[in-house]
């Protein structure tokens, strides 16, 4: 994953900690490959990674989870890791089938979460894939994005606001890989121009200071930290 209302308000934790404990959080994003930690056990909201949509000579649906997982005790987004935004007439009708599967299984789900690197510039056409994409949708299933840090440096942009009413959040992800990315809160001063619900996205270990009076945007709906598997040495 790169550099994206809790409805609940479920993600507050320990905001002010420099190092982020998965403890002092409620959402997470849980990716492919990555083992259960006890935090997720007293987690409100859960974002599973389901699926890779590939662009390129391998385009399509490309599942990354050998059976549909089942969450009773958490709100669950169903992810996908978006490469191309050219999808092949497969693709959708996977998603809509992901959906009814995972609800079948006893699952609370909020809605999909689309993760994808749109450049700044390439907002516009973003924007006008996900609404097509949010009619293709169930009418109860939400839709969030996350986001680069650079859209919010450019947060009062047409571009950017013009996802309001289209996705019911953006998470805006503060790290790169393992690592949080240096200068974030020089990004994040203009977040208070974003018109529309937005989480902070942080990565387990990494580095969270917020900045003052952060939390009480009103548009600010909490945090989502993405687990790690501990390092081998």
């Amino acid at each position: 994953m790169t550099l994206t209302a809790f409805f609940l308000l479920a993600a507050c934790g320990q905001p002010t900690n420099r190092q982020v404990d998965a403890a002092d959080y409620y959402a997470f994003w849980l990716w492919a490959g990555v083992d259960a930690q006890p935090a997720l056990d007293n987690a409100k909201t859960i974002y599973i990674l389901a699926a890779e949509i590939k662009g390129g000579p391998q385009a399509g649906y490309v599942a990354l989870r050998p059976a549909v997982p089942r969450v009773q005790h958490a709100q669950v987004w169903i992810v996908y890791r978006v490469e191309s935004l050219a999808w092949d007439e497969n693709v959708l009708p996977r998603i809509l089938r992901d959906i009814e599967s995972w609800r079948a299984k006893g699952n609370r789900i909020a809605g999909i979460q689309i993760d994808f690197d749109a450049a700044t510039r390439g907002l516009p056409g973003y924007a006008g894939f996900l609404r097509q994409l949010r009619t293709d949708l169930p009418p109860e299933t939400r839709l969030s994005v996350t986001g680069l840090l650079d859209w919010s440096s450019g947060g009062d942009s047409p571009a950017l606001n013009a996802l309001t009413g289209t996705v019911d959040e953006v998470v805006l992800q503060t790290y790169q890989g393992r690592q949080t990315i240096p200068g974030y809160q020089a990004y994040l001063r203009q977040v208070e121009r974003v018109k529309l619900p937005f989480k902070i996205g942080l990565v387990q270990h990494g580095e969270w200071h917020a900045p003052p009076g952060f939390a009480r945007n009103p548009n600010f709906r909490g945090y989502v930290v993405f687990l790690l598997n501990p390092e081998r040495s």
